[in-house]
C-alpha cells in the first residue's frame, strides 16, 4: 500500500511541540518513517527530516541547517565508513523537494548535539526550504551529500534554555549547486509532466543528478494587480532563463504562438495543453507588445 505524503504543516501541530518518540511523530503525521532520518521517496520528494545525532557532519545554526544525506554511516559509531550517493532514495527525495520548491518539516531529537535540541524526546522545529545541495569530503574522509536548509518563516530558532547565546561559527567556503526556488502548484507540475520538463521555448532539458528540473511560468501573473488564475491554460513549462525573460517582458507570445521581442521562434505546444488567448493578450499589452 502506497504511503500518502503531506508537504507543509500538519493540522493541529505547532512549532515547538514535543513528542515522546518516533511512533508519536508518525501518529501526528509529522514524520512517517520510524527509523530513517529522511522521510519520502524518489518520486514525490521528501516532506520531512529528523535530526537525532545520526550523522557527525550535520551542522545546526538554528534558522540554517547543513544536513548530511543518507548512506555510508555506521549506525553504532555514527562514523562515516563509505561514500554517499545522490542515487540513494533518501538523497534523491531531498533533491526533488529542492527542485520542486517543496517545504520540508524539520524535527530535532534529544540525541542531536545542538543547543536547539530538546532535553528529551523530539521537538517539531517548523518548515524549512532546501536552498542548496553540494558534496564534500566529510570528517572521516568519505564523500557526503549535503543540503542547506533555511527556515521559511520569520520565527528565529532560539536555543533551548539559552536565549541570550550568540555563538557563531566561522564561515566556510564550499562549492555549491544553487537552484532558484520556484514553489510548484499541483497544476504546474502537471504541465511540466506534459512536456517531460523540457522548455517550451528552447527545448532544453535540465537534469541534476538525474532529477529533472523546469519551472511553471504563469502567463498572466497571479495576485494583485494582475489577478491571473492558477490554471493549466495560464501555465507554461519553461527553463529558468526563459521564465525570467517572460516575467520581465523580454519577449511575448502571439496568438499563433510566434515569439516576439527579444526571443525569436515559436512556442512549442502539445495538443493536450490548451492556452487561454486572453492571457496571451494580457501579457503582450502589459509589456508594450500591443
Amino acid at each position: 500500500m502506497a504511503t500518502k505524503y503531506t508537504f507543509g504543516n500538519i493540522d493541529n501541530v505547532k512549532e515547538g511541540d514535543i513528542f515522546s518518540d518516533r511512533k508519536m511523530l508518525r501518529k501526528a503525521g509529522i514524520h512517517l518513517a520510524l527509523q530513517a532520518g529522511i522521510d519520502g521517496n524518489s518520486k514525490e520528494g521528501s516532506p520531512s527530516i529528523v535530526l537525532n545525532g545520526g550523522y557527525e557532519d550535520d551542522e545546526d545554526y538554528g534558522d540554517v541547517i547543513i544536513y548530511t544525506g543518507h548512506g555510508g554511516n555506521d549506525p553504532n559509531t555514527k562514523k562515516q565508513i563509505a561514500d554517499q550517493s545522490w542515487d540513494d532514495t533518501g538523497n534523491k527525495a531531498l533533491l526533488i523537494s529542492e527542485m520542486q520548491g517543496n517545504p520540508v518539516r524539520v524535527t530535532r531529537g534529544a540525541k542531536h548535539k545542538s543547543k536547539f535540541s530538546p532535553k528529551v524526546g523530539y521537538q517539531y522545529a517548523g518548515l524549512y526550504q532546501i536552498t542548496q545541495h553540494f558534496e564534500e569530503t566529510g570528517k572521516n574522509g568519505f564523500l557526503v551529500c549535503r543540503y542547506k536548509l533555511e527556515k521559511i518563516n520569520n520565527l528565529s530558532a532560539q536555543p533551548l534554555g539559552d536565549e541570550s547565546s550568540t555563538d557563531k561559527k566561522p564561515t566556510r567556503r564550499i562549492e555549491t549547486s544553487i537552484m532558484r526556488i520556484v514553489r510548484d502548484t499541483k497544476l504546474s507540475q502537471e504541465v511540466k509532466k506534459i512536456y517531460d520538463y523540457c522548455c517550451q521555448v528552447c527545448g532544453i532539458e535540465i537534469s541534476v543528478h538525474n532529477v529533472k528540473y523546469a519551472e511553471g511560468a504563469h502567463i498572466k501573473p497571479l495576485g494583485t494587480p494582475h489577478n491571473g488564475h492558477d490554471s493549466k491554460d495560464n501555465i507554461l513549462c519553461l527553463c529558468p532563463n526563459h521564465h525570467v525573460m517572460l516575467d520581465k517582458g523580454v519577449y511575448s507570445i502571439k496568438d499563433d504562438l510566434e515569439l516576439i521581442g527579444g526571443v525569436s521562434g515559436k512556442l512549442f505546444l502539445k495538443p493536450s495543453h490548451k492556452l487561454n488567448k486572453e492571457n496571451l493578450k494580457y501579457h503582450r499589452e502589459s509589456h508594450g507588445y500591443s
